[in-house]
């Protein structure tokens, strides 16, 4: 059928009409006045760089944190020299944190290669060699083509992660973690967070040797955690095995500082204690929901409005026990428990012989991970570079005395620490819940705790690592500017893949 010249005028002129009203109603809505922010880790302080990007220069960014700006990005000093004791690595695929180290004005720092070996409490079952082919030649000898289908296994996770970056430029959001990694992975990825590592990978054909050999040492030196974590946080942190890994120079933490800075958020060093919804008359005789945010520093209690607010930390009660109050339904603690990681920083020499390397041994092995066997009272121990270069002149001569960082699910013990080391100058200690405990089939927290209210952390229940928490911070950057505005075609989209192909 064909339309005449008037129709299709006709046509026109309402889709015309139709966008002026859309972009009419979102004039006649002032941008948020103020937005709080409860935490300034890497999620909090991300959070604040996309918000002003998106609402512009005159709302107020309000971020409350209690402690220092990085939260779980930190370091420490030992003997006047800084080492990270958080969040170390970033993943050369990782373009949100990429692009934050660029826009600051931030240097990388590239992370020497160390000589791996998996230890089983009595011998080492895997070991490397500084030569590529040996390394080959032994994994081929021990496991078969695992080893090989691993790499593809992981790349095929990373080609569909990748598809994010590409939504958010778009500016698609999700109201739902569970919406994100449908719209990255489909299917796969909503099955790799009900099932354990072990498990996606038993299905995928990987022999249980190469798995209790291989992914459980990844999984002890990145998580704490076994191969009963979901496939989902098991594949990210295989992928946290491969080569390029990098980090800040001067401490990952300053990347937080300085989206602070860029962002124009205001800092307020205290803790919040409750949330509460409010509803307020305007002069036009409407009412307008904010949330009323009480505080404390070291000043005393205190109390702002808030039209949007976001939290940026662990909603358990042991990290952020904020109460809700007067919500229907109620708003409680969301989140999982975390698992506590100790690590502990020790300069000095290694105790080769507990390894079985008898006296003298030349000990070529400098990063030792291990296996699921009982008994062990270590997760792993390898050698740690400041943050900053050392001047040549400063190296210490005594190339076996360095510092160590070893992951254990508890304190060590003056005896353990004698069983792994021949001799130490200095101890520290540092004792903090780093990731949730991953037991699939896995529950998601929502993101969306109230129309106005979201949560960041959600996506820790799928895989925490600073990159997750970046892609958070801006998918609820968009989300709530989205529903600020009433721009529901940006939220929760099927199908992203082929509709971006079609708008390319």
């Amino acid at each position: 059928m064909q339309l005449s010249a008037a129709a299709v005028s006709a046509m026109l002129t309402g889709v015309i009409l139709c966008s002026l009203r859309a972009a009419a109603v979102q004039e006649l809505r002032h941008p948020p006045n103020r937005i709080a922010i409860v935490g300034a880790g890497i999620g909090g302080t991300s959070t604040a760089y996309f918000l002003r990007e998106k609402f512009g220069k005159h709302v107020q960014i309000d971020i409350f944190e209690k402690e220092n700006v990085g939260g779980r990005l930190s370091t420490i000093e030992m003997e006047g020299y800084h080492y990270e004791s958080g969040g170390s690595v970033i993943h050369p695929l990782n373009l949100h944190m990429k692009t934050f180290v660029k826009d600051l004005g931030l240097n990388v720092r590239t992370l020497d290669d160390s000589l791996v070996g998996i230890y089983n409490g009595e011998e080492f079952v895997f070991e490397e060699s500084d030569w590529y082919l040996i390394n080959v030649f032994k994994m081929i000898w021990n496991y078969g083509l695992n080893f090989l289908r691993m790499y593809m296994w992981v790349e095929d996770m990373l080609d569909k992660f990748m598809r994010i970056y590409r939504y958010q430029t778009f500016d698609y959001s999700f109201s739902s973690t569970e919406s994100l990694l449908h719209a990255m992975g489909g299917d796969d990825f909503m099955t790799k967070i009900n099932v354990t590592i072990d498990e996606a990978m038993q299905k995928s054909g990987f022999s249980q040797k190469f798995i209790d050999d291989i992914v459980v040492p990844a999984m002890r030196v990145n998580y704490g955690q076994g191969a009963k974590v979901n496939g989902f946080v098991g594949a990210v942190s295989l992928a946290g095995t491969s080569s390029g890994l990098w980090a800040v120079e001067g401490g990952n933490k300053l990347v937080c500082s300085g989206l602070l800075y860029a962002s124009k958020a205001n800092l307020i060093q205290g803790i919040v204690t409750s949330i509460q919804e409010k509803v307020r008359p305007t002069k036009s005789g409407d009412t307008v929901r904010l949330y009323e945010v009480n505080y404390e520093t070291d000043k005393g209690p205190a109390l702002d409005m808030y039209d949007i607010v976001v939290i940026a930390v662990p909603l358990c009660k042991e990290i952020g026990n904020i109460k809700f109050l007067g919500f229907n339904p109620p708003i409680e603690s969301v989140s999982k428990p975390y698992h506590q990681m100790v690590a502990t920083f020790v300069h000095g020499q290694i105790n080769a012989s507990f390894f079985g390397c008898p006296k003298p041994c030349q000990f070529s092995i400098s990063e030792i991970l291990t296996t699921n066997k009982p008994g062990l009272f270590f997760d792993s121990i390898g050698p740690v570079s400041p943050v900053k270069p050392v001047p040549a002149s400063e190296i210490s001569k005594a190339s076996d005395i360095k510092v160590w960082k070893v992951f254990s699910p508890e304190p060590l013990t003056d005896e353990q620490l004698r069983l792994l080391f021949h001799s130490y100058h200095a101890v520290i200690v540092r004792k903090w819940l780093a990731y949730p405990e991953y037991t699939p089939p896995e529950k998601l927290p929502p993101i969306i705790l109230h129309p106005g209210m979201y949560y960041l952390n959600s996506i820790e229940s799928a895989a925490s690592a600073m990159e997750m928490s970046a892609i958070s911070a801006k998918n609820i950057a968009l989300l709530a500017y989205h529903k600020w505005f009433g721009k529901d075609e940006q939220i929760d989209q099927e199908d992203l893949v082929e509709r971006l192909k079609s708008e390319l």
